[in-house]
């Protein structure tokens, strides 16, 4: 193996990512050396790189992303579960001082790795990570979702909120999906009922679809005033409101007089402290199994972003114009290079 790599570095804050061949890892104990094909580009990306994410703990320079898919090139000492030539899948660098996977090479926790869906390709893999992670945490792990509850998912057509639309259904759930007028056709396709939020407010569709009841489960993936609304929409006594953005300053009244609770999501937290890693591995091992159940398919943006393109790609995250998750392809070889 070449002892440099190429990779996408943030150099400092709100400067474009530079492409810089550095020092190649080698995997220690407990790890995995991944050659890494697709790096998903999530709005934490970007907002790293903007120097606007200090809950993230990624110091400037850097090589940012969290997601990626590959293939085990070495594995380190005491790595029993993958083998040179696994291809993998996972949510595992990027952050709290961790080489990101915006790289030829990262050398990895197993324990946040998984082997790759058998019908995915790397590009849609590496997309599935931090959506399904956040997704599962919130549905499973703290709402229990099960057959025969309503689910409102608050943003069902976005990264985290399309993947929990059918994480949802493949639990037995009833699933409802608020979006804009342009989304309600994708949401649909995904097997909800989809809600105009700009036409109906929460009074309108918690009395159209629940009969004035509330939803036993109300998934907020968009934050502000949308948690607050969610915990207008949700049942009393036994509803249950989860959010992956609950970082503002909300009144809990609403959802105490209900009697409801509420759970915070902060999927970044086995990264940051270490605790509960392989317990990212399980979920993903159980988005493996549904994707190649045909259960859960991943919205992935067509336009095939390579690493020279680095910033183009960060450009259309932060503007929100991919339709789907947007995906870097890492260079075959060493003909890449900055345009």
């Amino acid at each position: 193996m070449n002892h440099t790599m190429l990779a996408a570095i943030a150099e400092s804050a709100q400067t474009p990512l530079a492409l810089r061949h550095i020092p190649s890892p080698s995997p220690a104990k407990g790890r995995v050396l991944v050659k890494v094909h697709a790096a998903g580009v999530n709005p934490l990306d970007v907002k790293i790189a903007a120097g606007a994410a200090a809950h993230a703990r990624q110091a400037l320079p850097a090589v940012l992303g969290l997601d990626l898919a590959g293939t085990v090139v070495e594995s380190g000492e005491a790595v029993n579960d993958f083998s040179p030539g696994d291809e993998v899948f996972g949510m595992a660098g990027g952050i709290g001082g961790a080489q990101g996977a915006m790289a030829e090479y990262i050398a990895v926790d197993a324990r946040l790795l998984a082997l790759k869906p058998r019908t995915s390709d790397m590009r849609e893999a590496a997309a599935l990570p931090l959506a399904f992670i956040t997704a599962w945490e919130g549905l499973v792990d703290r709402a229990n979702v099960r057959a025969g509850q309503r689910v409102l998912v608050h943003g069902g057509a976005g990264g985290v909120g399309h993947v929990a639309v059918q994480l949802a259904k493949a639990q037995g759930a009833d699933v409802y999906a608020t979006g804009s007028a342009d989304s309600l056709d994708f949401i649909r396709s995904l097997g909800a009922t989809a809600i105009d939020y700009q036409l109906e407010s929460p009074d309108d569709y918690i009395e159209r679809h629940t009969a004035g009841e509330g939803f036993d489960i109300v998934y907020d993936t968009v934050g502000g005033s949308t948690l607050d609304a969610s915990f207008k929409a949700v049942k009393a006594y036994s509803g249950h409101v989860v959010s992956c953005l609950g970082w503002g300053r909300h009144s809990l009244a609403p959802l105490s007089f209900k009697g409801a609770t509420y759970s915070g999501v902060f999927t970044l937290m086995p990264l940051l402290t270490g605790k509960g890693r392989g317990h990212h591995g399980a979920i993903l091992r159980a988005a493996a199994a549904l994707v190649d159940a045909g259960r859960l398919k991943i919205r992935v943006d067509r336009h095939p972003y390579q690493l020279h393109e680095v910033n183009e790609a960060f450009r259309q995250v932060e503007e929100g114009r991919g339709k789907g998750k947007t995906v870097i392809s890492m260079p075959a070889d060493r003909s890449a290079a900055p345009q």
